[in-house]
């Protein structure tokens, strides 16, 4: 398994991109760096709920869906920046894509029981902004202080 993380200077005070093969305990660091730059800008508690449950869903989806059928070896990219005024984090895995408005609504009665959509419609409900690539194998989202 190869585990990378560099910083890249930019225009916040935490500006990372880390690329990891599916290592949950190295998931958990990356995750639990971006939750402590999110509070040292000082978001609130509801903030940093969204913003953690938006990123535990992104890097699902690319492990579970976007590398489904592929080598357990492949690494996802993530980035992201914080500033006081919002959070950006970009997930992209090496799979194929998909069309994100062919998932079908996870809310009608007829898909409560498939096993998609569920995730992309949390990304959606807590983060400001959420777009795809137009591969499909890359989301990008937005979480803009409220108030700011």
């Amino acid at each position: 398994m190869s585990n990378s993380c560099a910083d890249n200077p930019g225009p916040g005070p935490d500006v990372v991109r880390v690329g990891t093969s599916y290592d949950r305990e190295y998931i958990d660091q990356i995750e639990g760096r971006l939750l402590e730059a999110v509070e040292r800008a000082g978001y609130e508690k509801a903030s940093r709920f969204a913003i953690k449950l938006a990123f535990e869903e992104a890097v699902i989806n690319a492990f579970t869906h976007g590398h489904a059928g592929l080598g357990e070896d492949l690494e996802i990219r993530i980035e992201y920046r914080v500033t006081p005024q919002e959070v950006y984090i970009a997930v992209e895995d090496q799979g194929p894509g998909f069309a994100p408005g062919g998932i079908p609504d996870p809310t009608l009665d007829e898909n409560l029981a498939k096993p998609t959509g569920r995730g992309l419609m949390l990304m959606k409900a807590y983060m400001t902004e959420v777009t795809h690539n137009t591969a499909g194998n890359r989301v990008e989202m937005r979480y803009v202080r409220p108030g700011g």
